[in-house]
């Protein structure tokens, strides 16, 4: 199959507006963009890999594109099989490929030569998968049966199965970053949090009124956001046990269409979802606000490091209570509640998404500059021959 040249541009994204007696207003933007295509069907997941120079896509075409973030060009291919594929993604070393299918079967890949390492066949149709954090495990949830699968990444060997619990079919699952614990979403409305060693679920969460289509854990494991057909997110603070009393924080009046997907950044700063009314919207946590909405019907690459700079964002930071400050690092505005101590909030949330989670509050004198050369990246494993390379628009 041939792909035609790579597109760059900006797009007109979307801010708008929302609250009681608020009308809509929708005000266009500027957001650079990048657009690869190389599948033939709809893409059902897309994933960062190779410390955020490459990325994966997979498709209900039955292929895994593995792609070069810079240049937009296919760096290998796996899978060529006609059944669909749900979900793809790949261990923390970048070593093994793990591939869920409509075809019953879970799939671990090499990564450098493309061959099947391993593959398991369930008795039904396979929904979504995820790797544990240190690459020990996968899981994987399902269809009909409603259970959800941990197995041995390297052998594929069973070692735990989670089932009567869910009363509809899996939708999502996610291992917490420690990985004691795994999140399922599920199409009864529910979703549920797994001690993977006592093989039972220690909390059960219940305010969604449709499917619960997504669910993704911060990176420090203390919160969990899920995504719903019912079109709003839900932020659930686990540590504190808040929302037993008080209920989650809900994020709504964001989609006119079902959410599909949801994504916390490193910090949880952000929260990015995607929905079946062809939009992503970009939502602030600590004000509860949306601040950007991305619309379009492609797969693409946005870039939206600039988001704090774009006129119609500023203007939603005076209606939620937000202030304005520069940060210590790289100079640049970015907003903060009112009720954050700015003597420690002093990084935006690029600049403290670039060091470690467990040093994000640091000011500039522990950060590595922004503006020297960068250390050297552990060299990507070259394509392997069979798979070939394309040249190719950027993916969404």
């Amino acid at each position: 199959m041939e792909t035609g040249p790579m597109e760059t541009g900006t797009h007109k994204g979307v801010t708008m507006e929302t609250g009681p007696g608020k009308r809509l207003h929708w005000r266009r933007t500027q957001i650079p963009f990048r657009v690869v295509t190389a599948h033939t069907d709809r893409a059902s997941c897309c994933k960062f890999c190779f410390n955020d120079c490459r990325f994966l896509t997979c498709s209900f075409d039955g292929r895994v594109i593995l792609w070069d973030l810079l240049t937009g060009t296919t760096v290998s291919e796996f899978g060529l099989q006609s059944t669909p594929l749900t979900e793809c993604c790949i261990s923390p070393d970048n070593q093994r490929l793990f591939t869920s299918s409509w075809d019953k079967s879970l799939k671990a890949w090499d990564v450098e030569t493309g061959k099947v390492l391993w593959s398991v066949a369930h008795s039904r149709p396979l929904t979504c998968c995820d790797v544990s954090f240190d690459g020990k495990f996968v899981v994987t949830g399902t269809d009909i049966e409603n259970g959800v699968y941990i197995r041995d990444s390297e052998s594929g060997a069973p070692i735990a199965n989670l089932q009567d619990q869910h009363r509809s079919t899996v939708t999502s699952c996610r291992f917490s970053p420690d990985g004691q614990r795994v999140a399922s979403g599920s199409c009864d409305r529910t979703a549920r949090i797994w001690d993977v060693s006592a093989h039972r679920t220690t909390m059960t969460l219940k305010k969604h009124t449709n499917v619960v289509s997504d669910c993704c854990f911060s990176q420090m494991g203390n919160v969990l956001c899920t995504a719903s057909w019912d079109k709003t997110m839900m932020v659930w603070d686990l540590a504190t046990g808040e929302f037993r009393s008080r209920g989650p924080k809900s994020l709504t009046h964001g989609h006119e269409g079902c959410i599909s997907s949801c994504a916390l950044s490193s910090d949880a700063a952000l929260i990015v979802a995607g929905s079946y009314d062809q939009t992503i919207s970009v939502w602030d946590t600590a004000g509860l606000y949306l601040k950007l909405v991305l619309k379009d019907s492609t797969v693409r690459l946005w870039d939206i490091e600039n988001i704090d700079q774009v006129p119609a964002v500023k203007a939603e930071w005076k209606a939620h209570g937000e202030k304005v400050l520069q940060c210590a690092h790289c100079g640049k505005p970015f907003s903060c509640c009112h009720e954050d101590n700015s003597e420690f909030v002093t990084l935006c949330v690029f600049c403290r998404l670039s060091a470690s989670p467990w040093t994000s509050h640091l000011t500039l004198t522990t950060l590595p500059s922004l503006s020297a050369p960068a250390p050297p990246r552990p060299a990507p494993p070259p394509p392997a021959s069979h798979h070939g390379s394309r040249q190719g628009h950027t993916a969404h």
